[in-house]
């Protein structure tokens, strides 16, 4: 059973997208081939079950369900199609997916396929308990980390994966198609025809065509997967997804905190942003590690008000690259998608917000007439453009007529247009004509 804070966030998360996929009914299973006889005279069937992805709570649900409901009067055998290299539930959750697959009242196969697929950590465990291990070209199986079933050391509940002894090689390294049929651990099964082929209890019939005879299947193959709202929620738990949701939803948030009202943005920001504390709370995220990179964005913030890179843009981007490294125990994402959250963040916090937020406030009328008559000084060559203090806050500001100001020099606040101010040195400014 799950715990009641996974619990509790999943149903928060689902109230989010509820209103988005009400209505839609999508079946578990569906058939991809036709039989006649869909009434009680239907043939038996064999189950292929898609498991992809981190064995997260929706996951291991899915599966559970799919093992504890076989009826051996319908169904031949349940394969699992597995491309899997973590697990994000507890011990108990995995433990209690692995009785559920040793009394199973009908043959469970595992395919680790298409080409490319892994099978390792717990999952690879978890294949070990398989009646039948297929894997195909490409494919990875091993790396069996820390015992997580529950067995002991000298495997009295499920025995060692394999049979293999405990100071096997397999603990830390994952073998190949080939060395894998070498050493037993799985049958060549190239593609996914090939494995049901093999499989206890599924028919086939050969037919002699002009081509050569060729091996149809005769026993008729039910595909299983995720619902359309189960998908969503096993999509936002992987590590990439969960941390791209918190940088796009942060990122949005400051934004609309620079604008008048609430509007699109931080809508989505703010979705995106829940959707990635659950996507969080499932994965294993440091709390540490979430604050820095909160502390990151209260840094852009700062310099966003003042319309240009300075201090705090470099203080947040290095707690940006901190967070990022480290938010993840053990189970990390890409160095792809860490190049692309950080420059994609960094670029349009420092180089596009402050842009954004002239252009939507690009009228004087936000509030700020009363710095008008503030005095200052400015922060750097004002020739015209530069940046000014005010009242101990940094200001993007440009000279008024143009009149050169040398750093340090006292300005006065004449006028305001979003967030830029038109200053004049206190002394020896431009005179206007018009006032002659």
């Amino acid at each position: 059973m799950l715990p009641p804070s996974s619990i509790i966030r999943r149903v928060v998360a689902g109230v989010l997208v509820m209103t988005a996929v009400v209505g839609i009914g999508v079946p578990t299973a569906h058939a991809h081939e036709g039989h006649e006889g869909d009434d009680h005279g239907s043939p038996a069937v064999i189950d292929v079950v898609e498991v992809h992805g981190f064995l997260d709570p929706v996951l291991v649900d899915m599966l559970a369900d799919v093992l504890s409901s076989v009826d051996p009067a319908e169904t031949v055998a349940v394969v699992l199609q597995v491309d899997s290299t973590a697990s994000v539930v507890d011990d108990a959750e995995l433990a209690r997916l692995a009785d559920l697959i040793v009394a199973a009242p009908v043959p469970v196969s595992f395919w680790v396929g298409p080409s490319g697929a892994r099978a390792t950590g717990p999952m690879a465990r978890l294949v070990a308990l398989g009646d039948d291990v297929g894997i195909a070209p490409g494919a990875h199986l091993g790396q069996l980390g820390a015992p997580v079933l529950g067995e002991t050391v000298v495997g009295e509940r499920f025995g060692l994966p394999f049979g293999l002894p405990v100071d096997t090689d397999l603990v830390g390294r994952a073998v190949g198609y080939d060395e894998a049929i070498e050493r037993g651990l799985a049958r060549p099964a190239p593609v996914l025809l090939e494995h049901l082929v093999g499989v206890p209890g599924f028919e086939v019939r050969t037919v002699d065509g002009d081509d050569g005879p060729t091996v149809q299947p005769v026993t008729p193959t039910r595909f299983r997967q995720l619902d359309v709202v189960s998908q969503f929620f096993h999509t936002v738990a992987s590590p990439a997804v969960a941390y791209l949701l918190l940088l796009i939803g942060m990122g949005l948030l400051v934004f609309e905190l620079y604008t008048a009202g609430v509007g699109i943005a931080g809508v989505i920001g703010a979705g995106c942003f829940l959707l990635s504390t659950y996507g969080l709370g499932v994965l294993p995220a440091r709390g540490w590690a979430v604050g820095v990179l909160v502390f990151a964005f209260l840094g852009f913030a700062i310099d966003v008000q003042a319309g240009v890179p300075r201090l705090w843009s470099i203080i947040g981007t290095v707690a940006l690259v901190v967070g990022s490294v480290f938010l993840f125990e053990g189970q990390s994402f890409s160095w792809i998608t860490l190049v692309v959250g950080l420059v994609g963040t960094v670029a349009g916090v420092v180089g596009g917000m402050p842009a954004m937020v002239r252009t939507r406030f690009s009228t004087p009328t936000i509030g700020r007439e009363w710095m008008i008559g503030e005095e200052g000084t400015a922060e750097d060559q004002l020739s015209p453009n530069g940046t000014v203090r005010v009242r101990d806050a940094v200001w993007r500001a440009t000279t008024n007529r143009a009149t050169p100001v040398e750093p340090g020099g006292p300005i006065r606040v004449v006028g305001v247009d979003g967030l830029w101010l038109e200053v004049e040195p206190t002394e020896g400014a431009a005179r206007d004509y018009r006032r002659r």
